[in-house]
């Protein structure tokens, strides 16, 4: 069974992991401290974005996955904000975590899907 952090406490873990690689990362909304959910947006500082929603994989662990356009689910970044303003719209307490990088890099551990 998977240990599970308050998303308050891995929200600041991504944030310094992004820190140790000097790449700016901010918590553009914040939700349930214990139990919310997360979307990592991945702005690629040239109008592209990439969005990753947290998931549960069959065995309950915590995967990502990636949503856009088939090509490496890069989307303009407009597509990126109306995704997530349609999934605030389905959950309130939902964390919005903004990572701002021009090689893409998400720096999440668990596996992306």
């Amino acid at each position: 069974m998977e240990v599970r952090l308050k998303t308050e406490i891995w929200v600041q873990a991504l944030i310094r992991r992004c820190a140790i690689e000097a790449v700016p990362a901010l918590v553009a909304r914040r939700g349930d401290n214990t139990a919310g959910a997360v979307l990592v947006k991945v702005n690629f500082l040239d109008g592209c974005a990439r969005v990753y929603s947290q998931a549960r994989g069959s065995e309950g662990q915590r995967i990502w996955l990636a949503h856009g356009a088939e090509d490496a689910s890069v989307m303009p970044e407009s597509d990126a904000d109306a995704f997530i303003k349609r999934q605030l719209g389905f959950d309130p307490d939902l964390w919005v975590i903004e990572i701002e990088d021009r090689q893409g890099r998400h720096f999440l551990m668990e596996p992306v899907e």
